[in-house]
């Protein structure tokens, strides 16, 4: 039971490192142009990242923080 286990572990720790290029299949075609695009994306074009995808902040908290301000419904509790 051990030795399974271990050879399982193995397997999946020798599938880890396995990173290359990533390349359309041989004969087989990138996908269509989006709508309204004028040219088909390469490869390259279609793994990196949009800014909706990963957007970056846009608000710094200490250089836009403000001192509150009177809340006319904080009450006080009865």
């Amino acid at each position: 039971m051990r030795a399974l286990a271990l050879l399982g572990i193995a397997l999946a720790l020798a599938g880890c490192g396995q990173r290359r290029d990533l390349r359309p299949q041989e004969n087989a075609s990138l996908p269509p142009a989006p709508y309204g695009a004028t040219a088909t994306p390469t490869s390259g074009e279609l793994l990196d990242p949009t800014t909706q995808q990963r957007p970056s902040r846009s608000d710094e908290l200490l250089t836009e923080s403000k001192a509150r301000g009177d809340d006319p419904f904080a009450l006080p509790p009865r």
